[in-house]
């Protein structure tokens, strides 16, 4: 059993929404792995980009190989990432040990509701494997479009804090019990 996100096997076979598929890394998904890494659009609320040449020389050849990492395909392409990861030695005394939900998607994945829909197969997934399992998401309050996406996702807010030079909106999502 992976001790960090609790479940005992992994990956789980793809998952499939209408649009995209959630699935495993593979050597292929690299250069996209790069490319959100160094971009300045995508990391523009996450304390902007990692130096280019530095990724290519510290990612591995099959980046994020770890359970509750999936990488989001549409049409056969990566277009992005969505990661469940225990909120070990988080800033914020409600989020310690919780799991985390974070991604990155290309900017011209943005405006489609890519995000919302394989954030959601994430979660959906989580709550067969971990049921009862609680999650935070941590965001700048400047950031509207994932401030929109955690009140979709069932986020409500717990604190407000500042981190980074900036205000950061830390949200938990209610565990989902399974139905008796």
């Amino acid at each position: 059993m992976y001790t960090e996100l609790g479940v005992a096997t992994w990956p789980p076979a793809p998952i499939r929404t209408e649009r995209l598929v959630l699935r495993a890394s593979e050597a292929r998904d690299r250069a996209v792995f790069v490319e959100l890494l160094a971009s300045a659009e995508v990391n523009a609320y996450l304390g902007g980009p990692r130096d280019r040449d530095e990724v290519e020389r510290e990612l591995p050849e099959v980046p994020e190989q770890w359970p509750g990492s999936f990488v989001v395909e549409l049409d056969g392409e990566m277009i992005g990432h969505v990661l469940l990861r225990r909120a070990a030695g988080h800033r914020r005394p409600a989020a310690a040990g919780k799991l985390d939900l974070g991604y990155l998607f290309l900017p011209r994945a943005w405006g489609r509701g890519y995000a919302a829909e394989a954030c959601a197969a994430a979660l959906d997934w989580l709550d067969g494997a971990l049921p009862g399992e609680p999650v935070v998401l941590t965001t700048q309050s400047a950031n509207v479009g994932s401030m929109r996406l955690a009140e979709k996702l069932g986020f409500g807010e717990v604190e407000r804090f500042v981190a980074w030079d900036a205000e950061q909106w830390l949200g938990m999502r209610p565990p989902v019990t399974p139905a008796a």
